[in-house]
């Protein structure tokens, strides 16, 4: 079976991430023979391994390989990357345990690496106009798979991690990581209220 116990040392223990431990280590079992306790090796392990690790936002420095195995794999274009990480992460023989761990690989595939706030404001970005004299807003609406990833039942505190709206995208608001939202919040404000006083100035002065 896997060892996941430094694994887990590392990390804030919860019900959630318990079970994932549990469904891991029961349909690693069921690939074993009575006598065989052989652990998993090459991708099938590391499959397991990001599975777990893409589970939390509390990721140990043992996570680094699986992450990185997991982000190695890509393709021309997104489906096919979502098609190849959903492959690499079915190699563990927990994947397909039940219909929750099913969801949850599928949940992952779609979402991680494109839930951050640099990807939001990438990808909700709509740009309008052209020779120089164009503008762009971003949505504030997080995308479902988004959502779906955040509270999936095998997740744990990566709601509490999703990055937050900033303004209004009618004028130019953005995501950003909770962290900075205080400081981006000041900023934004601090923005608008010069553009807004700039264009009371311009209409006085047209108007004059």
């Amino acid at each position: 079976m896997i060892a996941y116990s430094r694994l887990e040392q590392n990390n804030k223990a919860t019900v959630k991430r318990s079970v994932i431990v549990l469904a891991i280590t029961i349909g690693v079992g069921a690939t074993q023979s009575s006598s065989a306790q052989t652990a998993l090796t090459g991708d099938t392990r590391l499959a397991c391994e990001a599975i777990l690790c893409l589970s939390t936002g509390q990721r140990p420095d043992q996570c680094t390989p699986s992450i990185a195995r997991y982000f190695s794999i890509s393709g021309r274009l997104l489906s096919d990357a979502i098609q190849g990480r959903i492959n690499f992460l079915n190699l563990c023989p927990a994947a397909s345990v039940d219909g929750n761990m099913k969801s949850l690989v599928s949940a992952i595939a779609n979402a991680v690496g494109r839930c951050d706030a640099a990807a939001l404001n990438t990808q909700l970005m709509t740009t309008y106009g052209g020779d120089g004299n164009g503008g762009y807003s971003i949505s504030n609406a997080l995308p479902a798979n988004c959502g779906t990833y955040a509270s999936h039942v095998y997740t744990s505190d990566l709601a509490d991690l999703n990055p937050v709206y900033v303004g209004v995208p009618e004028r130019n608001g953005f995501w950003v990581e909770k962290s900075s939202y205080a400081s981006a919040s000041a900023e934004y404000e601090a923005r608008v209220a010069k553009e807004d006083a700039e264009r009371a100035a311009a209409s006085q002065g047209g108007g004059g």
